[in-house]
């Protein structure tokens, strides 16, 4: 069985999907852009801000789900352009301890509403 994981401290799905999912004590975070969920914009800055933001999010629906952020084993990073890699890094590192998860991180050529940036992870209790 599958079970959706919702907090409105993080921005409602955009589309048919739900926040997390978890199945088999697992929990599988969707892609979470940079939007302040109480504004419903993006946050404001730079990639810095807009990361934080991001994985400000996922650790929202990770408490809700009971986990927080040790408990995140893999991780998948959107941007919209790899010249902001270092940057989104030195923040990415604020959120994780050793062992940090395993991650894929890509430049893909738009994301959603005109992100820089998206993160999804993969969490286990």
């Amino acid at each position: 069985m599958k079970q959706a994981i919702e907090t409105q401290q993080a921005p409602a799905a955009i589309g048919p999907y739900s926040q997390a999912i978890e199945a088999g004590g697992t929990i599988y975070v969707s892609g979470q852009l940079p939007i302040n969920p109480a504004t419903g914009q993006f946050a404001e800055g730079g990639i810095k801000e807009l990361t934080r933001q991001s994985l400000t999010n996922m650790q929202h629906i990770l408490q809700q789900a009971g986990c927080d952020m040790q408990h995140v084993v893999k991780t998948s990073v959107f941007l919209a352009d790899m010249n902001d890699f270092a940057e989104m890094n030195e923040v990415y590192a604020e959120f994780f301890k050793a062992p940090f998860p395993a991650r894929s991180a890509v430049a893909v050529k738009t994301l959603p509403k005109g992100a820089r940036v998206e993160i999804e992870c993969i969490a286990v209790k």
